[in-house]
């Protein structure tokens, strides 16, 4: 994976309680493979990662939600955590964010807790998902179908449900951010975020 995303501008968006690996295992191979990868989160500063329910490092912020636009991005990568989406979710800058990069094509990779942001954007309606399973009733209740797959790639959205898939979610992020732009990944936008 040594130049596949060379000159590509990969966003990281996050909040306090992201869960650790699953921003920095991502954030490597993306720049492994060539990436210039800036975190984006709701506050200038730094975030504060978890190992589950145990504090673990802080990361430095590169922008805030508000100053960063999906127009300057080719990919975006949300980790999980419980508290990190539920943050995001709650966000109007941050859901507008993450509902650009489906209405631009732009390939978007999320594991884990993650789809809760997804399901506040307007955009799991009629996919196939896989997610931490404490969020299948939540992504069916959106109309998306949950499955229990290591990684489900559809249309430009990778998935994954847990820090132990993260070397597929890597290898998968990593083809779907290198094809660019998918035609269908706008077409699951819903009509309730068509206005927003």
């Amino acid at each position: 994976m040594a130049n596949e995303l060379q000159g590509k501008r990969v966003a990281i968006l996050a909040a306090d309680m992201f869960e650790q690996i699953e921003l920095v295992e991502p954030r490597k191979a993306l720049e492994d493979a060539g990436a210039t990868v800036e975190i984006v989160s709701l506050e200038d500063g730094e975030i504060q990662g978890f190992d589950h329910f145990d504090p673990a490092d802080r990361v430095a912020v590169d922008r805030t939600v508000e100053e960063a636009s999906a127009d300057e991005y080719d990919a975006l990568m949300l980790p999980g955590g419980v508290g990190n989406p539920d943050q995001l979710r709650a966000d109007e800058n941050a859901v507008a964010f993450v509902r650009d990069f489906f209405r631009q094509r732009k390939p978007v990779a999320a594991i884990c807790h993650a789809p809760w942001t997804l399901i506040e954007a307007g955009v799991v309606h009629g996919r196939t998902m896989t997610s931490w399973p404490s969020l299948q009733t939540d992504l069916r209740n959106a109309g998306a179908e949950w499955v229990d797959r290591e990684v489900v790639v559809e249309d430009g959205l990778v998935l994954s449900r847990k820090p132990d898939d993260i070397p597929a979610f890597n290898r998968a992020m990593i083809e779907e951010f290198a094809e660019g732009t998918h035609a269908r990944q706008g077409a699951h936008v819903g009509s309730e975020a068509a206005g927003s």
